[in-house]
């Protein structure tokens, strides 16, 4: 329970409280990302932020940098709260990101209530990769990507939108392999979830995240590769819906 919003009593009356969810996209993603979810949770207060280069804010200069992702989205979150409880769900670069910003708004006493976490088994997990995404060649990146799944393959074959497009993701992989472990240790206060895909790396260590946090943790396994999100979307709103209400009580 995050005592320190002041909202325990309303909610506890009232689980029904519709709670706002901040929602961290994956490397090349942006704010249309999660739509496949939206349609999903009608009920709740969804809020996709992306990161600078893309979507509409493809003007801005890419970040290259953890530590000013991580503030650009501490700053998006401040700007958009209304004092509603609120969730962070980070998918993949969103996850790790998600942590760091978790921990920043903790320190400024506005914590959400739940941190979920998805395609990723969270902060020092050395990847069997023996090779840096963000310095690959074009066609070795296409390769691994194609891998990866979540990219469509007209974006990859299409010389023009594959031009557009690599220069984000390798800016966004670039972020996360400069300083992989710079979270190692970090620990919030709030609950996190984590989720992975049946057939994801190192998805038998998703219980790794349960270090990152001083209170509840829970996990689960879905079917699907990196992006089990896609075929998946009822049930994440269903798991969202539920680690919620549980998060009300505990």
């Amino acid at each position: 329970m995050n005592k320190q919003n002041g909202i325990k009593t309303r909610l506890t009356m009232n689980n029904q409280t519709k709670y706002q969810l901040f929602l961290l996209h994956f490397a090349g993603g942006n704010r249309y990302s999660f739509e496949f979810l939206k349609k999903e949770m009608p009920n709740v207060d969804f809020i996709p932020l992306e990161l600078p280069g893309r979507g509409k804010r493809h003007r801005e200069a890419l970040i290259k940098n953890k530590s000013e992702a991580i503030d650009d989205y501490y700053n998006q979150i401040k700007a958009l709260r209304n004092g509603e409880p609120y969730i962070i769900y980070g998918h993949s670069m969103g996850a790790i990101l998600g942590l760091s910003v978790a921990a920043k708004l903790e320190t400024a006493e506005d914590a959400p209530e739940l941190l979920i976490v998805s395609g990723n088994a969270g902060p020092g997990i050395k990847s069997t990769k023996d090779f840096l995404y963000h310095e690959l060649n074009d066609a070795r990146f296409k390769e691994e990507l194609l891998e990866l799944g979540g990219i469509p393959t007209e974006v990859i074959e299409n010389e023009e939108l594959f031009n557009y497009f690599s220069p984000i993701i390798r800016a966004d992989f670039e972020c996360l392999e400069k300083d992989p472990f710079s979270e190692e240790h970090q620990k919030v206060k709030t609950a996190i979830c984590a989720l992975m895909g049946t057939n994801e790396e190192n998805f038998d260590q998703i219980e790794n995240w349960n270090k990152y946090t001083h209170t509840r943790f829970t996990h689960q396994i879905l079917t699907g590769n990196h992006f089990f999100i896609h075929n998946n979307a009822a049930e994440l709103a269903n798991i969202f819906a539920n680690e919620f209400k549980k998060q009300l009580t505990y």
